[in-house]
């Protein structure tokens, strides 16, 4: 079985850990980076997988998974690259950081994939978005499609659209979240315990995702599928269009695309 190494378990490579071995992965055949040694025990413990440096990390696997915060990327490749056997598989889940600079920073012709996933990873419900680099084959985009499957969805982008990528699906579950708290703290101003609006409002959320996902239906349909003549939803329709809720939205997006970039174009500078 191909041995995999995480370098940076913070909560996306906890996750990503979690879901292998719930997937039935051998906890031998795993292994994980972690700078505070503290949580490296516990987490240790916890998954049964051994913590190691990084040249350790390279020096076992055949898939090494970076997960680190981009800020951190330029040490940790420099720490990685003189370890790193030819034809090892370097996957990045790192925001916003091109491919380029993987295969800039380590030895030639090793193959890179670069993938945008989401926090839902924690809980196996990831979406993910998977590109190649100039070295990164069928082969190689297939195994790392079928690692990212145990903690969710995949599907394939070009490099181009991953900054797209990261705006929509990468940040989108704290949109989401903005919007449930907003929508509890419109129940408690309406006079319910905080308990029963959050109750409320997390339940609508869930099955109107899962509505989303099972139904064939263009979400414009559903929404009007709730929308009666004069109803309330209207109304309330009527307020999110008059306050640009949807133009916010839209922008907001934007913005947190034109973040991704930038954050592409000075990775590791400082």
């Amino acid at each position: 079985m191909t041995r995999i190494a995480v370098v940076g378990a913070g909560k996306i490579g906890e996750a990503l850990l979690a879901g292998l071995l719930a997937a039935g992965r051998n906890p031998d055949d795993l292994v994980f980076t972690e700078r505070h040694p503290e949580r490296a025990g516990e987490l240790s413990a916890r998954l049964g997988v051994a913590a190691v440096d990084v040249a350790g990390a390279a020096k076992h696997a055949e898939v090494v998974v970076i997960a680190v915060k981009p800020q951190d990327i330029r040490p940790v490749l420099a720490e990685l690259a003189p370890a790193l056997d030819p034809g090892t598989l370097v996957v990045s889940l790192c925001a916003g950081l091109p491919t380029s600079l993987f295969e800039d920073a380590l030895p030639a012709g090793t193959p890179v994939v670069r993938v945008m996933p989401n926090t839902p990873m924690l809980v196996g419900e990831a979406m993910s978005a998977i590109s190649p680099a100039t070295h990164a084959t069928e082969e190689h985009l297939a195994a790392v499609e079928k690692m990212l499957a145990s903690v969710g969805r995949v599907v394939r982008v070009p490099e181009s659209q991953q900054d797209a990528v990261t705006a929509l699906s990468g940040s989108g579950p704290a949109y989401f979240f903005y919007l449930v708290e907003a929508m509890i703290d419109a129940g408690i101003l309406l006079g319910l315990p905080r308990a029963v609006a959050a109750d409320l409002i997390v339940q609508s959320a869930f099955g109107a995702a899962r509505m989303l996902r099972e139904s064939d239906d263009h979400p414009v349909i559903l929404r009007e599928n709730v929308t009666s003549p004069a109803g309330t939803t209207i109304a309330a329709i009527r307020e999110l269009e008059k306050h640009g809720v949807r133009a916010a939205f839209l922008a907001a997006i934007e913005a947190a695309r034109d973040r991704s970039a930038e954050l592409g174009r000075t990775a590791g500078t400082s």
